[in-house]
């Protein structure tokens, strides 16, 4: 990765007025600010923490915004855990030599390593004991306005920054079996000065294996300047599983508007509705990154190099490709309610029709029969020998007539039947 760009003094606010002067951007009744801090500013990490708890955020910029409910159901192993896995804590070190990976048990591993000095990746799985994790964040000098959004669940999605911490929150969107069944999980990431955090709510999931394996395979060896690049390739990943989703959801659709032209029953309409029903929770979840995303560009993020920040526009661009394809496929469930109408009205037809042929052909019958059953005694053909033949004959002459002119007409072509 290039070295950072160099940045103008004009770029830079000093602590001393940070709570005075910066830039904020204000969306939806909601102002971030972004303080920059140059590299040789002579703060050391801990000292930049205990400055940065100095800065006053805007008021409500970092609350938790926890959900109403989950956007999916639970995955297998968070329901066997109870909603809560336990945690569980990997620590891949940025070395000189190469990428190594080791798994910490208690916090004094954690500061020995901390102590190091060496760029980190923290990966942590499973939130199920609240007070390790907060522990943890501490040791990480994390500072304390960021826990709630990064432990909450499920939260909103979110990207955050203050100062030289920057925080991504996303849901890692998956289905069960079928496209009907959505599956989701938290997913939340922190990146700060030389450390890299992940957080992911659900235990056993190996989505950012691979890139450890691209750390480990990279030459020449990663950096603490492939943090950043790595933040946006974690977020890519969590997007691009959402591309195959759609295609899914896109397969199934196709597959019931045909059914709802075959043979339309109850069952799919509630299939379709299942299915506008995720499309909306999956745009429910990337709504906020339409503008967050922008509003973060436009800040000073001293930790983002100039691939990381290009990874981040790539990724507001992915986000809008999304929106696109969930918009048609929001069509395309329309598509199916209205071809489902529509055949549903056709065998309505239909039924009217056979009604009307029956009603058509045995209403002059029914007048014949009717005035031959009156009773009167002038009715000649009542004495007359061959009257009830005769009245038998003219009435099936009549049907008959009737049914070749009404088949003659297409009346009796079947507008339901199975299409092939």
């Amino acid at each position: 990765m290039p070295p950072h760009l160099p940045r103008t003094p004009e770029q830079f606010t000093p602590i001393r007025e940070a709570t005075l002067s910066g830039t904020t951007q204000h969306n939806g009744g909601l102002a971030h600010r972004s303080l920059g801090i140059p590299h040789g500013y002579g703060l050391q990490q801990g000292a930049w923490v205990q400055e940065l708890s100095m800065l006053r955020p805007t008021p409500g910029s970092l609350d938790s915004r926890r959900l109403e409910e989950r956007p999916g159901t639970m995955p297998t192993a968070l329901y066997l855990a109870g909603g809560r896995a336990a945690s569980d804590c990997r620590v891949v070190l940025l070395a000189p030599g190469g990428v190594e990976e080791r798994r910490v048990s208690t916090l004094a591993e954690l500061e020995a390593i901390k102590a190091m000095g060496l760029p980190l990746w923290v990966r942590l799985t499973g939130l199920g004991q609240p007070h390790v994790t907060h522990a943890l964040l501490n040791t990480l000098e994390v500072p304390e306005a960021f826990h709630p959004l990064l432990l909450d669940t499920p939260q909103a999605t979110r990207v955050d920054s203050l100062g030289e911490v920057i925080a991504v929150v996303l849901h890692r969107l998956r289905f069960s079996r079928d496209p009907l069944e959505l599956e989701s999980d938290q997913v939340s990431m922190v990146l700060m000065r030389n450390l890299l955090i992940s957080i992911e709510e659900a235990p056993g999931q190996t989505s950012f294996d691979s890139l450890l394996h691209w750390l480990q395979s990279k030459t020449p060896a990663a950096a603490g300047d492939d943090l950043d690049d790595l933040l946006h390739y974690m977020v890519d990943n969590l997007l691009d599983g959402i591309f195959p989703m759609l295609e899914q959801m896109a397969n199934r659709l196709d597959d019931l508007e045909e059914a709802a032209l075959r043979d339309p029953k109850p069952r799919i309409l509630g299939k379709a509705y299942q299915l506008r029903n995720n499309l909306r929770r999956i745009r429910q979840q990337l709504w906020p990154l339409r503008h967050q995303t922008l509003l973060f560009l436009r800040q000073n993020q001293p930790v983002m190099g100039p691939e990381g920040l290009q990874g981040f526009r790539e990724m507001a661009q992915n986000v809008e490709q999304i929106f696109e394809s969930c918009e048609i496929l929001r069509h395309q469930c329309d598509a199916v309610t209205e071809a489902h109408m529509a055949s549903t009205g056709n065998r309505m037809n239909q039924v009217m029709k056979t009604l009307t042929i029956v009603s058509t052909i045995f209403a002059p019958l029914t007048f014949i029969a009717g005035i031959y059953g009156m009773n009167f005694e002038n009715m000649p053909e009542l004495n007359w020998s061959y009257g009830y033949l005769s009245a038998l004959l003219l009435m099936g002459m009549i049907a008959t007539i009737q049914t070749i002119w009404l088949q003659k007409r297409g009346w009796f072509e079947d507008w339901t039947a199975t299409r092939r």
